[in-house]
């Protein structure tokens, strides 16, 4: 085992003459300079990529740079690498599905003479399919978005154009966005961008480059084209070739864009969509709404683990993994996919949803029944794509096939469901299925394959056109049975005139060098030499035996491989004929794989919902506009999925007017993260139509998940950790509505506290006065809990009782040993101290730095003032610290405060004598004090 797998990772050898080494330098050099191009050249048994693609290939997937070769010598040489087949296809998947910063080029050719044989892109995987999927299914269905962006005054307007080469579909969108591009992200999140067209040179620097921010946060790779290729000249008559059905739809719908109809122009004419007849009258074109789906930027996508990482210890990290129990082959995965980016919004979409999957959940009968036969599904939609780009063959006429006869054992299965949610069943997918698996849809495919297709010699591995499908294919079949036969027929007569054993020891042996031939053992050669040499041609003689022939067997195997030659062309058109055929019935494939699809995965989240230890529940789902968001008992699904956890659930209750904003105060480690997670992924899961991991869900539909939780440095971009929580903080701001949820976590901690803090406060002031959404904002800024009073500050006095709620998780601490114990359990109220130092003593920090610790924390305690107060208690908590102060106080106190920066700005320095300044200031100074003498908060500036 070891040794084979030392043989897969060994370094092919580079076989270059000096002759073809300087012929292929030379070609090289010519190359233009791409530092995005990965170039691969084909040399039939392995591959070669060379000067900087090689060392980034040594370094990246080697891990060494002792891969590398010298090809030529002196100045003209480079450096150079090769890679076997296996290594060639792991580098493929990884830099077009993973990486997504480069581009890959395959050549093909010798010496100096090499042409670009395949190109490909992550978002235009079309030459590399064959290496890609060979043996792994196509999880997500990557698309293209072109950007034109045009900047006026404070504003942008983004024409946006997106194609799904995949799924063959076109769509167009239009949309005002604001300074940090939030409807973009949320754009590119939903339609899974992996490549993003953009003119060269337009608009502000400074606006531009937080446009190439936005891009860069969602991973996609930035492609510059000519500001001349975003022209909508000629558009509509090329659509007309490449779009299903009457142009007139098309020319009305481009009608009402200025500026995304030009980025559609230039989208067509990168993917070169008009280059392949076979996209012709093959695609369709919609409207990209953005209001259709929930907007998810890149930060909330991480924030709450949504889809899978490469760094996930397992699959049950993300939400994907988790939700993935899908069983048809692809299709369901990327519809999953698809769903997870592009949550609902309309309450009878979701409750839709949520019907069925109850249905599935309730009728376990029925789940187990559906998806037994969904198992034998192929990927229908990866089948009809191969069979319109003329690259399939009858094995995948016969997938589908096989596929198709599955079929009414689905139907049968959904009739004999007779619970509640029949009617939906029925008008879902059984009236569906009727109409396209009758005699003039699937039925009709199904008979040609029955007639064309020889299913017998499946058992056999082999995949043939049916004799009797064809008249001349049934004659020329005859021939070559008929001459196989005399060639029998001649092997006995010569065994009979050997005197020897048929078959045992006088063997026919057919090869590709001598065709037809018989072959004795060496052993019994000495018994026939005498006939060999009279009667016979020997061919060569080996270890396995002496090879010959005769007249008559030469000339039958030559009639033979006549006879075949012309049998196996008449089956390649015939092939062809049937694939072309077969294509013809991509409307009914198409939708049929949305059926499919669909209830594969419904049925995979209704598996979810009955095979955790604790079940899920169905959310009760109301409109944006009404109810609120309460889960009782509810838990993270991928934290209680992670072996050796006993998740401890946890309720919350945004209440409008009452707990709308909620303060979560806590320890580290103490659960804080997890909550304000839960209640995101719970809401997402709710909206995608899944049942959730709660005891009890009301869900008030959000049209936005924002999420700051944890921020780490990017100085690829040069943004350090607070800047890049900045970013993602002023999206939330600048993005938000009243109807969206926000999550932010330890918002400022990322400078110095009293800076952090204020940020913090007039954060919250805005979300709470401005934006009005629910939000979780957990925090070990204390001071910030005395939002949740009417008077503690100016701008809620003014309009008292804006839903603002303390919360704290819990944590117990041993009055005599000083240890801290996690309860995780969310609680009313405020925490009134952070125990960080409890947690440095669980990091087992020395006792000496963990004392200094406390001495140095209550130091600071002295010196600075703290409000502590409780939530559900209208009384003020005793101050810890020696200057306290209440918050009645404090307000009064920054309110004189706040007057006398005032008056002292307002003094015209510039008219007055040093005398009189100095005296007015002190006027100012002496009222103050004045007033300070009933104020501590005042009084601490003295």
């Amino acid at each position: 085992m070891e040794e084979s797998l030392q043989d897969q990772n060994k370094l092919p050898e580079l076989k270059l003459d000096s002759k073809q080494a300087q012929g292929f330098i030379s070609f090289f050099k010519t190359l233009p300079k791409d530092s995005r191009a990965i170039r691969f050249f084909d040399r039939r048994d392995y591959y070669t990529a060379h000067g900087e693609n090689a060392t980034f290939i040594a370094k990246t997937y080697y891990y060494t740079t002792t891969a590398l070769r010298q090809l030529g010598s002196g100045s003209d040489g480079i450096s150079s690498v090769s890679v076997n087949r296996n290594m060639f296809e792991t580098i493929v998947r990884d830099l077009l599905l993973e990486r997504t910063d480069h581009t890959l080029e395959l050549y093909e050719g010798s010496g100096s003479n090499w042409r670009l044989s395949k190109s490909g892109t992550p978002g235009n995987l079309g030459s590399f399919e064959d290496v890609l999927f060979a043996n792994n299914e196509m999880q997500d269905s990557p698309a293209i978005v072109a950007l034109y962006p045009n900047f006026r005054e404070n504003e942008c307007t983004i024409g946006l154009s997106y194609v799904d080469l995949s799924k063959r579909v076109l769509g167009l969108a239009e949309f005002v966005d604001d300074s940090q591009f939030t409807n973009v992200e949320s754009a590119l999140v939903a339609l899974g961008c992996k490549e993003c067209l953009f003119p060269v040179e337009s608009g502000k620097s400074f606006e531009i480059k937080s446009l190439h921010d936005a891009l860069s946060r969602c991973g996609v790779l930035l492609s510059e084209r000519k500001k001349a290729e975003f022209k909508s000249r000629d558009l509509a008559q090329d659509l007309s070739r490449l779009i299903k059905g009457s142009i007139e739809p098309v020319r009305d719908l481009l009608s009402g864009f200025e500026y995304a109809s030009g980025s559609l122009g230039a989208l067509l004419s990168y993917a070169e969509l008009l280059a392949d007849e076979s996209n012709y009258g093959n695609y369709s074109i919609q409207k990209y709404n953005l209001d259709s789906y929930m907007r998810l930027d890149s930060a909330a996508i991480r924030a709450l683990n949504v889809l899978e990482s490469k760094t996930d210890a397992n699959k049950n990290f993300s939400l994907f993994g988790l939700m993935n129990r899908t069983c048809t082959a692809g299709m369901g995965k990327r519809l999953l996919n698809r769903w997870l980016k592009q949550p609902l919004l309309d309450v009878a979409e979701i409750n839709y949803r949520l019907d069925l999957v109850q249905a599935f959940v309730e009728d376990t009968a029925l789940r187990q029944d559906l998806r037994q036969h969904l198992r034998r599904i192929s990927d229908i939609e990866r089948l009809m794509h191969n069979l319109e780009k003329k690259r399939a063959g009858l094995q995948h006429i016969v997938k589908l096939y096989q596929s198709s006869i599955r079929l009414p054992y689905i139907k049968t299965a959904l009739e004999r469901y007779d619970g509640q949610f029949s009617p939906l069943i029925k008008e879902k997918y059984l009236d569906q299925l009727e109409h396209w698996i009758d005699d003039e849809h699937l039925n009709k495919f199904v008979g040609l394959v029955e007639s064309s297709v020889d299913l017998e010699q499946l058992e056999n591995g082999e995949y043939m056109v049916s004799s009797g499908y064809d008249e001349k294919l049934s004659v020329l079949k005859s021939e070559r049975d008929a001459v196989e036969q005399k060639i029998h027929n001649l092997h006995k007569e010569t065994a009979n005139d050997l005197d020897l054993p048929l078959d045992k020891a006088l063997k026919l042996d057919k090869g590709t060098q001598f065709g037809h031939v018989f072959r004795i053992t060496k052993k019994e050669e000495p018994k026939v030499r005498k006939k060999l040499a009279t009667q016979f041609i020997i061919l060569e003689t080996r270890k396995d035996g002496v090879k010959f022939t005769n007249s008559k067997l030469k000339k039958l195997g030559d009639q033979y491989q006549k006879v075949l030659e012309e049998y196996t062309n008449c089956q390649k058109e015939l092939v062809i004929r049937i694939v072309k055929t077969a294509a013809t019935f991509s409307e009914v494939f198409d939708a049929l794989a949305g059926i499919l699809s669909e209830l594969d995965v419904l049925l995979s989240f209704a598996d979810l919902a009955t095979s955790c230890p604790t079940p899920y529940t169905r959310p009760n789902i109301t409109t944006a506009d009404e109810g609120d968001i309460v889960l009782e008992g509810s838990r993270h699904p991928c934290v209680e999925a992670q072996d050796g956890v006993s998740f401890i659930p946890n309720d919350c209750s945004l209440i409008r007017g009452k707990s709308w904003f909620q303060i979560i105060t806590g320890p580290n480690m103490g659960g804080k993260s997890t909550f304000i997670r839960q209640v995101g992924v719970n809401v997402l899961m709710a909206q995608v139509g899944c049942f959730v991991p709660c005891d009890k869900a009301h869900v008030s539909v959000r049209d936005c998940i924002f999420a700051r939780v944890g921020a780490g440095d990017c100085q690829l971009r040069g943004v350090s950790t607070f800047m890049q929580e900045m970013l993602e903080t002023a999206s939330i701001l600048k993005g938000a509505t009243s109807r969206s949820l926000i999550i932010i976590d330890e918002l400022g901690r990322g400078t110095s506290t009293y800076d952090g803090f204020g940020l913090a406060w007039a954060i919250c002031e805005h979300l709470v006065v401005v934006t009005k959404a629910p939000t979780l904002f957990a925090t070990h800024f204390h001071e910030l809990t005395a939002l949740a009073h009417d008077n503690a500050y100016n701008e809620l006095s003014k309009t008292p009782n804006q839903g603002v709620a303390n919360y704290h998780v819990s944590a117990h601490i041993d009055s005599e040993s000083h240890k801290l114990t996690m309860l995780y359990k969310v609680e009313q109220g405020a925490c009134d101290q952070s125990f960080g130092i409890h947690v440095a003593e669980f990091a087992n920090f020395p006792e000496s730095v963990v004392a200094l610790a406390r001495e140095k924390a209550a130091e600071l305690e002295d010196f600075s003032p703290n409000l502590i107060v409780s939530n559900h208690s209208t009384e003020e908590v005793e101050l810890k610290r020696k200057r306290g102060c209440d918050s009645e106080d404090m307000s009064r106190g920054a309110t004189r405060a706040r007057q006398f920066l005032q008056e002292f700005a307002a003094l015209p320095f510039e008219q007055m004598e040093l005398k009189e300044a100095l005296q007015q200031v002190n006027k100012l100074r002496s009222g103050l004090e004045k007033d300070a003498a009933g104020s501590n908060w005042l009084q601490q500036f003295f």
